[in-house]
């Protein structure tokens, strides 16, 4: 019988060159991931080399006090990528890979990176993740939608009961084959994917791959149940394409809505503007609005002073350019604790909705998500701080510039050392079983009937 369902299933044109398509887009997918991890590689690489060459001009040129070359010189930070962002690109194609800093006000640094193409931007990338979302998907309800009502629809469905003790066993061997298909397929990209991109086989590739076969699953589950109420091919293909936009694109958009409805963001535009007038406004204030706060956070610097009358001094300067960063701590600190919650209201909406799940976790696997971003600009504010407290006694005491060690000063980086937990798998196993069972109970129905 066997025999007889592949050579059916292969019999359909139309199937055999949706499911050539989806392997076709789905190496595609593979090399559009290699080239945006090789172009971040690049900017990395670049920044690198970009803060060497700077370095060496500054030190052959710079001259005079070391507060004026402090002024100019930037240090590299950059985030460490996973070997599985090429699968899943997450919110990396609008953040930066790598940033230059230097030791004043961060603020208004963070957002300098390189310039995007907004039309890029919108379309966005046909990453691996992209693919498992979004198309497999189509082609399992085009394999499946009318396993069932077509053998009613031609006749043929009387037949089968009287010759088969159980022919619904039939409908499950016809679902099985397709679903061993889909797999297959699945594994050699993935299989090519390993081998093209270099992939290590370790545990977050593993849960990568659950998370993977377990959306498809879904996808499986979901049709199944559909084919076993019994209604027409139309009926089965109309609701489970409406499924579909409704779970990948409605209801996540909705989502997306009204996650930013209950915690709206105004505080990354109050952030910017307070940080640049806490600073800017103390050019025009007494040099003691600035200085005596930073006394109260760094008592270590109590014995250096801003000299009487002067208009201008390197440690009256980079205390107010210090004070503007924390003159902005509340808006700032309100924004992370916005987004964090904006973060875990999205994964909680996530657990109702697969397709959602499936890419959060992905993302979250391949360190591309929103978390690991956050994670970044902590550890880019805490790289700024140990810069900052490392060079002012050398600024506050006017070492020369010779005495440093520029050399050792390299592109230093972000590392997420997240382990992603099995738990994980939990959402997408469970809405397997509950569909399962739904479908258990609808063919015990129709045996019933």
């Amino acid at each position: 019988m066997i025999d007889l369902l592949i050579k059916q299933l292969f019999r359909s044109r139309g199937l055999m060159i949706g499911l050539f398509i989806l392997f076709i887009t789905g190496v595609l997918s593979i090399y559009v991931g290699k080239v945006f991890v090789d172009d971040r590689k690049q900017i990395i690489e670049l920044t690198e080399k970009s803060q060497e060459e700077h370095l060496q001009r500054h030190v052959e040129y710079g001259h005079g006090h070391i507060g004026l070359f402090l002024y100019y010189v930037k240090f590299g930070y950059a985030n460490d990528r996973s070997p599985l962002a090429s699968l899943s690109i997450g919110q990396n194609d609008i953040r930066q890979a790598a940033q230059l800093v230097n030791i004043r006000n961060l603020e208004e640094q963070k957002n300098s990176y390189e310039l995007m193409n907004p039309y890029f931007q919108l379309l966005g990338n046909l990453d691996f993740s992209f693919l498992l979302i979004y198309l497999f998907p189509l082609i399992i309800i085009a394999l499946s939608f009318n396993l069932w009502s077509e053998e009613k629809e031609s006749g043929r469905w009387p037949l089968l009961s009287v010759q088969s003790d159980s022919p619904n066993r039939i409908i499950g061997a016809k679902l099985l084959l397709r679903f061993a298909i889909i797999l297959s397929i699945f594994f050699a990209l993935l299989a090519i994917a390993i081998l093209s991109l270099d992939l290590p086989l370790d545990s977050s590739l593993f849960i990568f791959t659950c998370v993977s076969v377990l959306y498809i699953c879904f996808w499986f589950s979901l049709s199944w149940w559909m084919i076993s109420l019994g209604k027409s091919s139309s009926y089965n293909a109309i609701t489970l394409l409406i499924a579909w936009i409704l779970l990948t694109t409605i209801l996540p958009a909705t989502a997306n809505s009204v996650v930013s409805y209950i915690y709206p963001v105004p505080e990354a535009y109050e952030t910017t503007i307070d940080s640049r007038d806490g600073y800017h406004v103390k050019w025009d204030q007494p040099k003691e609005l600035a200085i005596d706060p930073f006394k109260k956070l760094y008592p270590e610097y109590e014995q250096y002073n801003h000299p009487e009358d002067a208009s201008f001094s390197w440690f009256w300067y980079y205390a107010m350019q210090h004070m503007g960063d924390f003159e902005s701590r509340e808006a700032r600190q309100a924004m992370k604790e916005k987004l964090h919650k904006r973060n875990e209201l999205t994964k909680g909406i996530g657990y109702f909705l697969p397709s959602v799940h499936a890419q959060l976790s992905m993302n979250a696997v391949a360190k591309t998500d929103m978390t690991n971003y956050l994670n970044y600009l902590e550890a880019l504010e805490s790289f700024h701080e140990d810069l900052r407290l490392s060079f002012y006694p050398e600024i506050f005491e006017a070492t020369p510039i010779e005495d440093q060690n520029w050399q050792d000063f390299k592109l230093d980086y972000s590392t997420d050392r997240r382990d992603i937990s099995l738990l994980a798998l939990l959402p997408l196993f469970l809405v397997n079983v509950i569909l399962l069972g739904l479908t258990y109970l609808s063919y015990q129905r129709s045996d019933s009937l």
